[in-house]
């Protein structure tokens, strides 16, 4: 008994020990520091700029009216009453309009018909083109949704004006019997930010550590390889699962106040929808800092020198935010990437941290992703102490082999 406490202290012992190294070579390299505390503080923000304001306003518009009666400059003016829509002038036909789309000057054509107001008058159905062009999706929203609303607001006033007309009683009448309006839940001002920050803080999050470990052992595989086999900066008589915990504690500590600022300050600094606090996002994200710790342990394997990392996250990073289910539904996705996704600790960080943050979901009510974050922890420190107790031995054989 006495033996099992003396190898559970010592194994303390040389955890804290790799540790307090660990914090060392972190503080003292660059590079990591960038990617640790420079670029979690300075990303979110520069990614919040660059997509404020959130929500597209005033494009360009050219209308062809080959009606040009009273009906049909109503409807142009509505058309420019919206946020959305600047009337940027009158085209003489469609020729014309498109020449101006091809020039950069307007981004949309609206084409009224010549028969639109007899048609109208005679209780038929009539249609007013729409022609937008999708070069940015956010503008071709924005003008969809607008064009939208003025087809329902005009559908409505033609109602009643024929109600009228039929001679019924329309006193208290004011609309039609259903009405249409938008909700949308978790990005109430309908902006681009308010829809995609929230994923892009977590993914920031893992990228940014990710990046900063594989940078220490990339520089620690360089120096294994110029003094046979040992890195006289790591500790390489403790256990591999003390080292891997060492470090990991030496990550993770680093990470919870990054992880307070980009789910807490950002949201506040930018008006971001905001339901959750701190006490329901840190345990709920506490579980992926563990597993993107080990994730990037694991991943030293895979890279020799200190330059690898920006080879690998620059070609994981677009691959991990489709995967996200930030651009495209996972749903919507073959069974091959939705199980690819699985494997990535953000993919289940986002899904859950958005239905906190913007749908005010408890941590029960994200119970999926918190419990494969878990699994993903345990699997993952499976690997990462496979790994560093491969290279570590390996690097020593090899020495040997070449000293003989």
């Amino acid at each position: 008994m006495k033996k099992i406490f003396e190898d559970i202290n010592r194994w303390f012992y040389d955890m804290t020990r790799v540790f307090c190294n660990e914090w060392k070579l972190v503080v003292k390299d660059i590079g990591v520091m960038l990617f640790f505390v420079a670029l979690p503080l300075l990303y979110p923000i520069t990614y919040t700029l660059i997509y404020n304001p959130e929500v597209v306003e005033r494009v360009p518009v050219a209308v062809v009216d080959n009606c040009r009666s009273g009906e049909s400059r109503e409807f142009v003016r509505n058309a420019s009453a919206a946020p959305a829509i600047n009337i940027a002038g009158y085209a003489a036909d469609m020729a014309e309009a498109r020449r101006w789309m091809a020039e950069g000057k307007v981004f949309a054509i609206i084409h009224i018909p010549s028969d639109y107001s007899s048609k109208i008058a005679l209780g038929e159905q009539t249609n007013v083109e729409f022609y937008a062009e999708m070069s940015l999706l956010l503008r071709y929203r924005a003008l969809l949704a607008a064009i939208t609303d003025l087809q329902l607001k005009i559908t409505q006033d033609i109602t009643m004006n024929r109600v009228q007309a039929g001679g019924l009683a329309t006193s208290g009448v004011t609309s039609l019997p259903i009405e249409s309006h938008n909700s949308f839940l978790g990005d109430p001002e309908q902006g681009f930010a308010s829809f995609v920050m929230p994923g892009i803080v977590i993914l920031i999050i893992q990228q940014s550590m990710i990046l900063g470990i594989t940078l220490i052992g990339g520089t620690s595989r360089e120096r294994r390889r110029r003094n046979r086999g040992y890195d006289p900066l790591m500790i390489d008589d403790a256990p591999a699962s003390a080292t891997v915990w060492g470090k990991t504690l030496c990550y993770v500590l680093i990470y919870i106040p990054m992880t307070l600022y980009v789910t807490t300050c950002i949201p506040e600094m930018f008006n971001l929808p905001h339901y959750g606090s701190a006490t329901q996002y840190l345990p709920f994200i506490f579980p992926m800092l563990l597993a993107t710790a080990f994730l990037g342990q694991a991943l030293i394997y895979f890279v020799k020198e200190r330059e690898t990392p920006f080879l690998i996250i620059v070609f994981t990073s677009v691959l991990f935010l489709f995967l996200s289910g930030l651009t495209w539904p996972r749903y919507a996705m073959n069974s091959l990437w939705t199980w690819l996704g699985n494997l990535v600790p953000a993919t289940w960080g986002v899904e859950g941290f958005i239905r906190i943050n913007s749908n005010a979901a408890t941590l029960s009510e994200s119970a999926r992703p918190f419990i494969a974050m878990w699994i993903q922890t345990g699997v993952y420190f499976l690997l990462a102490w496979w790994v560093t107790a491969f290279l570590r031995v390996r690097a020593i054989r090899r020495a040997k082999q070449l000293d003989a």
